[in-house]
């Protein structure tokens, strides 16, 4: 009754209907007489392909009729049937003509069947066609199709082919098994169980996008694609995702390959492949395999990432290469809104090349403000190359200070949060994981110092910028501020007309207690300081050795003579003197300043010969006598500067706004401070080691 069905016919059975129940192949094995061999061997086959579903991931085709393909041309957009019959109808679709015949094509067609009625009325044997999908080459797929003739359909021409069909009314109302109804069995029982082929069909719906979602074909491309990328990757043969290179143990090229795979299959497997979808259909799937809830976040954020570096050009550096850069606008939107908003679910530093690109593309406020907050949430990943985000075209400065500084107070706002609802329900917000760490805020305080000695090399950044961003983590408790001192000079080196209250205005952010001994001995050198914080070195430095060789106990605080020189009042500003750095650079206090110099360091070299040598109290008298004298010479500045500060207007030594025009100029012997001699009475090491200073 039945003729002997061949290998194939049943291998392709089973990879055309991966739904297919094992029950249903004995079921069709009781009534069809094939080879028990065959049956057994397709059985096992189904289960080992059950449990490995993408091993044999080729390129799905099917093929359609048995007759030979007669169709010809004659090389002037002329198609014909090679047949004994005269054709009796005329087609036209865009610039190619098609001289068919009626009864084959009206068989199908309910489109064809209206245009040749139409025509008849019209004593007209010519069709035109000219907005059909895919035009006269998939066209002449349909034809062919009605002929009976050899058709092969693949995931590049399927779609194409469906909404031709679609077009042409090629339904099951016409007749069974009309080219719908084949297509839609290909699309739903091959197409979408192939990883290639699903990615390769939404591909093409692209150019035919209105068609696509009338026909739900885009939707059950992307459905499909987020299902696989979702799937145990113990089912998972890494050689087939195409966009991989692959190793040498794959390619055969491994002597040592035992044909046995070592390596597993990685959780973003498929990142790469879906990098060929363009944005918008990239979007879909994305959000599908989001809604699935499988996937963790930082695999998505891996994905978005590869996505990112193979989409944008010059992505990695972060710029972008492109004189067009408004194409590139809808990406970056559409990365950042992809975005998981788990904390690391992407690296800091992705962030911020997506900051990056969202300001050279023009991207929209929320899509930075997005950036921001993501970025202020994990600030402490950043790098000094993240912070350096390039300013606009338009702006005169190098670097956007003010982002960085938005970044900053989002990364505060963190702790500030925390703490005001701590008072509403203590317990909660103990364990909660956004409280900020003293190690985070130390980190982020140690790079925003590394960050203000970068841009403090631009001559055209305002000192309010410079003061405010530094003035932004003055709350982060500091052991050292030799970060901080090392922007402030650089600052004051590419600033050199700064005014002496501009000066004393950005010394007043770093605290002299805590810089370290080398920083302390290149301060005291240092001609660009203001005068007065090169005395508060000097003295905390003192103080700190004598500490060290005395109880040991911590550097005092600066008392308030030397906090405050011109004494009196601490009340309104207006009650001190109105220029106080011209009395600091007078000749007197000058050459006390340097003879304090030498006291310190002979101070210092005593105090090392002490604590190596064990000394008597000899030294320790003849230490004691230095100190006192180093204080009789604050003493003295004191003095002299009270006499001063009584017939002085009206402007504080504190005052950071002072408006004095004089204040600009600076005094000969504040530029001589390093230039006299040493006193003659120091030994002659002790020169050398004051020459350090």
């Amino acid at each position: 009754m039945f003729p002997w069905l061949s290998f194939n016919f049943f291998h392709n059975l089973l990879l055309r209907n991966p739904v297919l129940p094992l029950k249903k192949l004995v079921e069709f094995r009781s009534w069809v007489p094939i080879p028990h061999t065959w049956c057994y061997i397709l059985y096992h086959f189904w289960q080992w392909k059950e449990k490995n579903p993408f091993c044999f991931d080729n390129m799905k085709f099917m093929k359609l009729g048995s007759k030979p393909d007669t169709f010809r041309s004659d090389g002037n957009n002329v198609r014909y049937v090679a047949s004994e019959l005269a054709t009796d109808i005329a087609v036209t679709v865009g610039d190619v003509k098609f001289y068919l015949h009626k009864f084959p094509l009206l068989s199908k067609s309910a489109c064809l069947q209206k245009l040749v009625a139409s025509g008849n009325e019209q004593n007209c044997d010519e069709v035109q066609i000219s907005d059909i999908p895919g035009g006269s080459v998939v066209f002449e797929i349909c034809a062919k199709f009605c002929y009976g003739m050899t058709v092969n359909l693949n995931a590049y021409n399927v779609f194409a082919t469906r909404c031709a069909a679609e077009y042409l009314g090629m339904y099951e109302t016409i007749e069974k098994g009309n080219l719908i109804y084949k297509i839609d069995i290909f699309l739903n029982s091959s197409i979408v169980h192939s990883w290639k082929d699903s990615i390769i069909v939404l591909q093409t719906t692209k150019s035919l996008s209105p068609l696509s979602d009338e026909l739900k074909v885009a939707g059950l491309c992307v459905d499909a694609i987020a299902t696989n990328a979702c799937i145990d990757v113990s089912k998972v043969d890494w050689s087939y995702t195409y966009n991989r290179k692959k190793l040498p143990e794959e390619n055969g090229n491994d002597p040592n390959f035992n044909g046995v795979k070592s390596r597993p299959v990685p959780k973003d497997w498929w990142v790469e492949d879906l990098c060929e979808l363009e944005i918008d259909l990239y979007k879909h799937v994305i959000m599908s395999i989001k809604t699935k809830g499988i996937q963790s976040h930082d695999v998505i954020g891996e994905a978005l990432k590869a996505y990112s570096y193979r989409r944008l050009p010059g992505f990695s550096k972060g710029v972008i290469h492109s004189r067009d850069v408004g194409k590139y606008r809808s990406t970056v939107d559409t990365i950042v809104w992809l975005l998981p908003a788990e904390k690391g679910s992407v690296s800091c530093s992705f962030l911020f090349k997506l900051l990056k690109a969202a300001i050279i593309v023009d991207s929209g406020e929320m899509a930075r403000e997005q950036l921001v907050r993501q970025i202020g949430q994990q600030l402490e990943e950043a790098s000094l190359n993240d912070l350096l985000i390039r300013a606009a075209e338009r702006e005169d400065v190098m670097y956007d200070v003010d982002m960085v500084k938005k970044i900053v107070n989002k990364f505060l706002m963190q702790d500030r949060n925390a703490e005001y609802e701590s008072e509403e329900n203590k317990v909660q917000e103990i364990q909660r994981p956004g409280i900020l760490t003293d190690a985070s805020k130390l980190i982020v305080a140690k790079l925003i110092d590394a960050y203000l000695a970068e841009i403090a090399k631009d001559p055209n950044l305002p000192l309010s910028k410079f003061v405010d961003l530094a003035e932004t983590v003055s709350c982060i408790s500091r052991p050292t501020h030799n970060g901080l001192y090392r922007a402030i000079d650089m600052y004051l080196k590419e600033h050199p007309w700064m005014s002496k209250s501009e000066r004393k205005r950005i010394c007043k952010l770093m605290d002299c207690k805590k810089l370290s001994a080398d920083a302390c001995m290149h301060a005291v050198q240092n001609e660009r300081l203001p005068l007065r914080v090169v005395i508060q070195v000097l003295f905390f430095e003192q103080l700190r050795g004598a500490a060290a060789t005395s109880s040991g106990t911590s550097t005092p605080d600066l008392p308030k003579s030397l906090k405050n020189p011109n004494g009196g009042s601490h009340g309104s500003s207006r009650s001190a003197p109105t220029n106080p750095e011209e009395d600091w650079d007078s000749v007197s206090a000058t050459e006390e300043l340097k003879a304090l110099k030498t006291e310190l360091a002979a101070s210092r070299l005593r105090n090392r010969g002490d604590i190596r040598n064990n000394v008597d109290n000899a030294a320790a008298i003849s230490k004691m006598k230095g100190l006192m004298k180093s204080k009789r010479i604050f003493t003295k500045i004191w003095s002299s500067k009270a006499a001063i500060g009584e017939n002085s207007g009206s402007d504080s030594s504190e005052s950071l706004g002072s408006a004095n025009p004089e204040e600009a100029k600076s005094t000969p012997s504040r530029n001589r401070r390093h230039s006299s001699p040493l006193s003659p009475g120091w030994a002659e090491n002790d020169q050398v080691h004051v020459s350090r200073l």
